[in-house]
């Protein structure tokens, strides 16, 4: 997943990265909703070469690039793909549509809704990851642009060209946010049976929930779980794009925070556009000078977090072809990483004291009963500012928040027979310490009492 500010080149480093990874032999899809003509100017098209017509019967599908062996590009198309489960949700309310006397939309006559291109890219996101479990089995082609109608390739390597942060990483935590919000509105565990409805109604005096509504949240539960795999798989990875610049150390510090509030792991940081240092030009050499202060101040964050930075030259031009991603590529030769050992956050490190639980969705419980009678629970919030931090308990949950970042957690099943007696953020951990409640709490012989609250 490549993301980071905007107009800092994450298109450009996706392609790259892509190219990189096809030319050390990787089956590679690219995926962008970039506009086609840029696409193909960047991957290799002659610079007046007309654009072909969208492909009614390819569109969707993955498309060889000619001049990358062994990559694949699917661009994302929002418009369409709108348009066509528009028209398909039209089809299957059909009979309540008659009924209230309306009168369908046409495909020729939709037009795009905003937050439209959010979607598309996370069913292509699924589709794609998909697509490669049912290819793992070693029936694709692996000589060339192999495979029926690209799909069958079985990508090594999926690379994502994201929307701009914050709007990226919101998206990436967005299908278990989705998740959560259909638990809530459409309670699965208070569906009646069929056969009680109609004496349901009478009693309620109202008519019941109609189970295709049940069915319509189940089915995009499903769909939105099978995303959430994707975000939450080891496999998957993040690279940062930023062009240096006087705010680029403060950005990154937000958006690392963000990423790892929702378990994601940052795979490097891309300084993008460097200028030449030692130029004879007053103008050029002022703001090389003032790029190499803030990718000082880069270096600096980078090393603190262990996290790789790629440092890539301004090229004089746009990139055009592969020919120009390889040499950005080759400037800073990063491996691609295909997964990591496990999510950041979830696990202790080592030497620290685990609690009871194990239903921690992130971070870990420190049991200090036996000291100080509370338990803590620690979340691991690198680079986070004790003055943009959130934090709200709501019934069995706890909102966190790190400046654009929001993220509700569900409490442990220990702490939630306890009250929040206070938070301190150390070290790039927030540690919330919970206080047995009294009343909910079992008395054990030879406790210790509950310390009172900060």
């Amino acid at each position: 997943m490549v993301t980071g500010a905007g107009g800092a080149g994450r298109s450009t480093v996706a392609a790259a990265t892509a190219c990189a990874a096809a030319a050390q032999g990787h089956r590679t899809l690219l995926l962008s909703a970039e506009p086609a003509r840029h696409l193909a100017a960047l991957l290799g098209a002659a610079p007046d070469a007309p654009v072909p017509p969208p492909d009614a019967s390819a569109a969707g599908t993955p498309q060889p690039v000619a001049a990358v062996p062994g990559l694949w590009l699917l661009r994302i198309d929002s418009g369409a793909e709108f348009r066509g489960r528009a028209v398909a949700l039209q089809e299957r309310g059909k009979t309540l549509l008659d009924l209230l006397g309306a009168v369908p939309l046409d495909e020729d006559e939709l037009t795009e809704l905003p937050g439209a291109e959010t979607f598309a890219l996370l069913r292509a996101l699924r589709l794609a990851h998909d697509q490669d479990a049912e290819s793992a089995g070693g029936t694709a082609d692996r000589d060339g642009h192999g495979g029926r109608d690209g799909w069958d390739a079985g990508w090594d390597i999926v690379v994502a060209d994201m929307p701009p942060s914050p709007q990226g990483i919101n998206l990436l935590a967005l299908p278990a946010q989705l998740r959560r919000y259909l638990r809530r509105l459409v309670p699965a565990e208070r569906q009646a049976a069929r056969a009680l409805r109609p004496v349901l109604a009478q009693l309620a005096g109202a008519p019941m929930p109609a189970q295709w509504l049940y069915e319509t949240a189940t089915r995009w539960s499903q769909e939105l779980a099978a995303v959430q795999r994707v975000m939450e798989s080891p496999a998957t990875v993040v690279r940062l794009v930023t062009e240096p610049g006087p705010l680029a150390a403060e950005a990154l510090r937000t958006a690392g925070a963000g990423l790892r509030l929702h378990g994601l792991a940052l795979e490097s940081v891309v300084a993008n556009r460097l200028l030449p240092a030692g130029s004879a030009d007053p103008w050029l050499a002022a703001l090389a000078g003032q790029q190499q202060t803030a990718l000082a101040a880069l270096r600096e964050k980078c090393e603190a977090e262990g996290v790789p930075l790629c440092e890539l030259p301004h090229l004089g031009r746009d990139p055009r072809g592969p020919e120009d991603l390889e040499a950005l590529a080759a400037a800073a030769r990063t491996a691609v990483t295909a997964g990591r050992e496990s999510r950041p956050g979830l696990h202790p490190p080592a030497g620290a004291e685990s609690g009871p639980g194990t239903d921690v969705a992130y971070g870990w419980l420190e049991d200090r009963l036996a000291g100080d009678g509370r338990l803590v629970w620690q979340l691991p919030l690198p680079g986070a500012d004790r003055d943009e931090l959130e934090l709200v308990r709501r019934g069995d949950e706890l909102t966190v928040g790190v400046g654009p970042y929001r993220r509700v957690l569900p409490l442990p099943s220990a702490l939630r027979r306890c009250r929040v007696s206070g938070a301190g953020l150390k070290g790039g951990v927030l540690g919330v310490r919970f206080t047995p409640d009294p009343e909910l709490w079992p008395e054990r012989a030879g406790s210790r009492p509950a310390g009172r609250a900060d």
